[in-house]
């Protein structure tokens, strides 16, 4: 039994380590998992008319909720929180959808857009481009301008966390400063 003590005490150790991800949509999950519980305001970097919408308003993201591989980041635009951003880690890689809801809470037609990354991107940020299902939504809507669309998001803990939209002749992007607390 002594003998046995040594070792247990070492597996014990062993398990209790914690090994820093390796992939890059497991880094880039962690920085966002730092975000629970937070919200931050932000503002609208780009000048794209199709953003009057946005510009001057109180940009709010948060508060962030988050499960086992999954982040829901609540957007508001003003009074207008009709917006989720929902970013799940698949066995493959990232997922990001745009969850729109009405002010009784019910879905909108147009919600759980978004895509799968294509590309294993980086620690801080990840790039999807739009899905077939995405696409037969728009098509549905007469939304046709949006099948191009790429989104992606940047997560830099204590840095920056920001949200863009890429398409021929748009470009979307807001930024929230996580260095304020």
């Amino acid at each position: 039994m002594h003998r046995l003590l040594p070792l247990l005490a070492a597996a014990t150790l062993t398990a209790c380590t914690t090994t820093p991800p390796t992939e890059p949509a497991d880094a880039f999950m962690a920085n966002l998992n730092e975000l629970c519980g937070q919200t931050h305001e932000g503002r609208l970097v780009t000048t794209d008319p199709a953003d009057a919408d946005f510009a001057g308003k109180k940009l709010v993201m948060g508060p962030v909720a988050c499960k086992p591989n999954e982040v829901a980041i609540p957007f508001a635009v003003g009074d207008n929180r009709s917006r989720t951003w929902v970013i799940t880690r698949t066995n493959v890689g990232v997922r990001l959808k745009h969850v729109h809801r009405h002010d009784d809470g019910s879905e909108d037609k147009v919600s759980r857009y978004g895509g799968d990354t294509a590309a294993a991107g980086t620690e801080t940020r990840q790039e999807f481009p739009v899905d077939e299902f995405s696409k037969l939504m728009f098509r549905s809507n007469k939304l046709d301008r949006s099948v191009t669309n790429v989104w992606a998001v940047e997560a830099a803990p204590g840095k920056h966390f920001a949200y863009e939209l890429r398409r021929e002749n748009r470009f979307f992007r807001v930024e929230f400063d996580l260095a304020k607390r």
